[in-house]
This record gives C-alpha cells, sequence and structure tokens, in this order.
C-alpha cells in the first residue's frame, strides 16, 4: 500500500490502526556503465513494497532519492546533498511522520547514508519516538558489482546495459578504504564498479532478495514485538 496513492482520511485510519509508514532511503549515484542511478532507491523501494506485501500494517512513503554521495563526485550524474543534510532530512521527516504514525521504519539501501541515518534514529529516538532502521548487506562486491547488477536484472531488467559492464577493483573493501576516504571513488575506480558484474543473473538477483526480504521481516517483527531496536 502506498502511502502517496490514499487520501489523508484513509491514511488517519490505517494510522489508526497500528499502521507503520515505511520509508525508502536511497541516493542518486552513478552505478558504472551498466546501471542507472536509481539502483539504490530501487532496491530499498522493492524491499519496503515486498514487505508491505506480507505485513497489510505497513504503508510506503514515497522514497528520498538523494542522500550522501560525496564519495562518487566526478561521475556525471550523481547528485549528492551531503551527511549534514542528509540526517537533518531525515529528522524533520521523521517528526513529521512521528506526527501520524506510531511507528517509523527507514530501510536505506545506499551505505554512504549510513551514518546520517544512524544519527537521525538516535536523534529521534531521544523524543521518544518509536523509529527503527534497516540496511540491506551481502556478501561479494560493495557497490556496481554482481549483487547489485542481480537485484537490478531482477527488478528493472529493462534499465541493465549488460553489454557495458566491466569489471571494476576487485580488491576489498577493507583494502581500498583508505584511498576512498581519501579521494572519493575516482581514487580506486575509472569505471565507478567495485567487484565483478558481468557474470551477474536474474536467478542470482531473485534470490538476494528473496534473502533481503526475509531478514527485512524478521527485523520488523522483532522490532516490533519488543518494542524499539
Amino acid at each position: 500500500m502506498r502511502l502517496a496513492d490514499l487520501s489523508s482520511p484513509d491514511v488517519a485510519e490505517h494510522a489508526a490502526s497500528g499502521a507503520i509508514l515505511a520509508v525508502p532511503l536511497g541516493a542518486t549515484e552513478q552505478h558504472g556503465p551498466h546501471l542507472p542511478l536509481s539502483t539504490d532507491t530501487d532496491i530499498a523501494t522493492a524491499l519496503c513494497e515486498r514487505l508491505a506485501a506480507e505485513r497489510p500494517d505497513v504503508l510506503v512513503a514515497p522514497a528520498v532519492p538523494y542522500g550522501s554521495s560525496g564519495e562518487h563526485a566526478g561521475f556525471a550524474g550523481t547528485l549528492s546533498i551531503g551527511q549534514a543534510a542528509t540526517e537533518l532530512l531525515l529528522v524533520e521527516l521523521g517528526r513529521s511522520a512521528c506526527e501520524t504514525f506510531r511507528r517509523l521504519l527507514f530501510v536505506s539501501a545506499h551505505g554512504g547514508n549510513a551514518a546520517s541515518v544512524t544519527r537521525a534514529v538516535a536523534t529521534l529516538r531521544t523524543e521518544s519516538r518509536d523509529v527503527s532502521m534497516f540496511e540491506p548487506r551481502w556478501q561479494g562486491d560493495p557497490h556496481a558489482g554482481r549483487p547489485e547488477t542481480a537485484l537490478q536484472l531482477a527488478l528493472r531488467p529493462d534499465a541493465v546495459q549488460m553489454g557495458k559492464a566491466v569489471p571494476g577493483d576487485g580488491r576489498p573493501l577493507s583494502e581500498l578504504l583508505p584511498a576512498l576516504r581519501k579521494g572519493g571513488m575516482k581514487a580506486v575506480t575509472g569505471t565507478g564498479i567495485l567487484g565483478d558484474p558481468t557474470g551477474a543473473t536474474a536467478d542470482e538477483g531473485r534470490d538476494l532478495l528473496d534473502d533481503l526480504t526475509a531478514r527485512l521481516r524478521a527485523h520488523v517483527h522483532d522490532w516490533t514485538s519488543v518494542g524499539t531496536r
């Protein structure tokens, strides 16, 4: 159920019944020459919509398609609002959402948002708001590699240009972090890819999507069963 498709009285009725508002958090940033800029936003939205399909008490808010993507500066199309603005946006959005909803869930599929989301959630919780966050994680390539390519092949195959997929820097993220922090993605990869997307398949993407959905479902169950986590 999409929040934006409902009228205000309809939303009030759902909220009075204990509805959870799930907010997908993504980014508009480069994902190599073969994936769309919307990749992180698409993944976050898909997870929220899958959760809502399984739980009638979940409403899905319009996605937030901007975040902290400064590490991708220099790649055309990347739009970043930075950590401070992302944190402030989420705090104010959370305060507004909690005027209607008793529970608020942020689902963030962009790793660069992690610090901002964590701080925003901490602030909202100190204000006695029931807010939780979920960040999908997977093994393997961290950016625009095999996992994200597989996910997009499952979600939006028409938006994936596999003919342009090329291997990127395949070193472990722990080894790349010093250079990434100093000079961003441009310092380690000219393609914008960390890993190798060339062997990705839609079947892999569907399996990973199922796994991430199951983890999100378990997270929400635990949160709503025992209180704020």
